[in-house]
């Protein structure tokens, strides 16, 4: 570094380092922002489609008030399937009483009262789930459709979430790859003051002046020399 003073040179050789450094960091940014670009698009959009698919579960939940139709399903099965059995055994009940006792039999009327009520609680379960009050196999079929949607809301947003987990996963290693890859200036030695000028070199002009001076007397002599042998 050539300058007229020490300061100057240190400023001139730091300006220069931070310029270097600021644009060898500015490449490196670029290049890993490109090398982690799509990476990141794909990310953003696994991320969108998470939060679609758990939107989507929460609507459902909040419409039906269910929170999962399969265990819903198999606890009301199971208790109409206790009710269905209570009403057979009361109704082969009521049959054997009209067979073997006289018609005004109080205990017909009490079995035919709890024949009712069986049956009444039978359609209030079905209701509670929306199964309605027609025939089992309609109320079957209508919560099976609902099972269904269920079904593949759970599967969307299953694959929603291993879509995401997938695309984080490439994001971290396209980033750590970029990472790997980057480049930066730091340096050995930081600009310091010199220590001594190495221009002007003052031997050397020493010695061009002296020669200079020689060869000028030299032809100031001769010069003399000349005018004399013509006189």
């Amino acid at each position: 570094m050539q300058a007229f003073s020490p300061d100057e040179a240190r400023r001139i050789a730091q300006l220069i380092y931070d310029e270097s450094a600021d644009m060898i960091n500015e490449l490196s940014a670029i290049a890993r922002e490109d090398a982690t670009r799509y990476a990141l698009e794909e990310l953003e959009k696994s991320v969108d489609r998470l939060k679609e698919a758990r939107a989507a579960m929460t609507q459902f939940r909040n419409r039906t008030q269910i929170v999962d139709p399969g265990a819903s399903l198999e606890s009301q099965m199971g208790l109409l399937s206790s009710l269905q059995a209570q009403l057979a055994q009361t109704l082969i009940d009521l049959d054997i009483l009209r067979q073997t006792t006289r018609a005004n039999d109080p205990r017909i009327t009490q079995t035919e009262r709890r024949v009712e009520v069986i049956e009444r609680r039978i359609n209030e379960e079905r209701q509670k789930v929306g199964l309605g009050t027609g025939s089992a196999r309609d109320g079957e079929e209508a919560f099976a459709d609902l099972v269904g949607e269920y079904e593949r809301l759970a599967v969307d947003l299953e694959f929603a979430q291993q879509s995401y987990t997938a695309a984080l996963a490439s994001y971290d290693s396209a980033l750590a790859e970029a990472q790997r890859r980057s480049r930066y200036l730091a340096a050995h030695v930081s600009p310091t003051l010199p220590e001594s000028a190495t221009r002007p070199q003052r031997g050397s002009l020493l010695s061009l002046v002296a020669l200079f001076s020689f060869l000028s007397w030299a032809v100031l002599v001769l010069a003399a020399y000349a005018i004399r042998d013509r006189r």
